[in-house]
């Protein structure tokens, strides 16, 4: 449904749409600029629908979900008071849609951490250290991803989400912070418990536990 929304403006004498950024671009789809809200879509379908996948524990939903957050943030723009950036605004839309999704879905017990990337990078399950491929690669990685999106499942809800957005998503810990709605402080203790509950769980497996960090 997306499809339709330009990805660029091409009027003469104005700076195109995807030169611009996210603030601006969301301040000129509130005023009427229909094709802005494209090049942020564009900006961020992918990254939003990987964090989806992923938190949410139902890869086959994921691109429901990620077209449910970009519809929430249509409605919510004129919303948006730049207290944050867009991006991380972004996220929390996503990180309470997936928090709904989990409550609903949790009974069911399936994990779909190992979900795939729609093209852009591994999943968690294939971050795996170079040196740990060796003679029986196959079975070494396969028993590995078992146990790393194990691990990663049963981590407490918040640590998880902390983890995604820092290990996966690059974030940095004030951005994670202001998407989980905690202190900066709280954000850190968080990713320390789930790093040390990881390396316990991943202790055969030194060389990829020593990664994490």
């Amino acid at each position: 449904m997306f499809g339709k929304l330009a990805r660029k403006n091409l009027r003469p004498g104005r700076v195109p749409l995807t030169e611009r950024p996210d603030e601006e671009l969301l301040a000129l789809f509130s005023s009427g600029e229909a094709d802005a809200f494209g090049v942020l879509l564009e900006r961020y379908r992918r990254p939003i629908f990987n964090f989806v996948a992923r938190h949410s524990g139902d890869a086959p939903r994921a691109e429901d979900l990620t077209q449910e957050v970009f519809l929430r943030a249509i409605q919510r723009a004129e919303q948006f008071r730049g207290e944050s950036k867009v991006s991380t605004w972004l996220y929390k839309i996503a990180r309470n849609l997936c928090i709904d999704h989990r409550r609903r879905m949790r009974h069911r017990g399936h994990a779909s951490l190992d979900a795939p990337t729609n093209g852009d990078g591994p999943s968690l399950g294939e971050r795996l250290p170079s040196d740990a491929r060796g003679a029986h690669e196959s079975l070494v990685d396969e028993d590995l991803r078992a146990r790393i999106l194990a691990a990663v499942e049963a981590l407490p809800d918040d640590q998880r989400e902390v983890f995604l957005l820092r290990q996966i998503e690059n974030m940095p810990f004030g951005e994670i912070a202001d998407v989980v709605g905690a202190s900066e402080n709280t954000v850190k203790s968080r990713m320390r418990y789930a790093l040390l509950r990881l390396r316990e769980a991943l202790s055969e497996y030194q060389d990829y536990a020593s990664e994490l960090r």
